[in-house]
């Protein structure tokens, strides 16, 4: 199943008095794209929280690279650059008009809400092998 792009367009509040996007909203796009992402993947945030699962965010970057403006599309990529125990680290690029304007990361970890860290590969296989299968597919196109 391949990942579509999530789409947002730049709304007039969200531009500062030179009229470009404020830096913050990019941060507040890579959400909405996450979860769009676990979503397309069959993992909404819902289910996680049904499931007593909690993911903070543990780190941050960004790097802007052009400037985005009311009412630009801005088409925003999810894939995975890294898995390792109970951390993931999603990577997301942001365009417009097929122009990289952001590139970043986020790093993850899963928590069931007693604070145990939670095992996917043991608790749930499902989700862990469709993660890996991700990593592996944007491994093989960065070859």
């Amino acid at each position: 199943m391949d990942i579509k792009d999530y789409k947002h367009v730049v709304s007039y509040y969200e531009t500062d008095k030179m009229g470009i996007t404020h830096h913050s909203n990019y941060i507040r796009w890579m959400e909405e794209a996450r979860v769009d992402f676990m979503k397309q993947n069959g993992w909404p945030y819902e289910r996680f929280e049904e499931e007593g699962i909690v993911s903070p965010v543990i780190g941050l970057e960004a790097s802007y690279i052009d400037t985005t403006t009311f009412p630009d599309e801005v088409s925003i990529r999810v894939s995975v650059k890294a898995f390792k125990s109970v951390k993931l680290t999603l990577h997301y690029e942001m365009f417009k008009d097929d122009k990289k304007v952001f590139e970043g990361d986020t790093r993850h970890c899963f928590l069931h809400t007693d604070g145990k860290p939670v095992r996917f590969k043991k608790e749930y296989p499902g989700f862990y092998d469709r993660i890996m299968e991700l990593l592996e597919k944007n491994t093989d196109q960065d070859a």
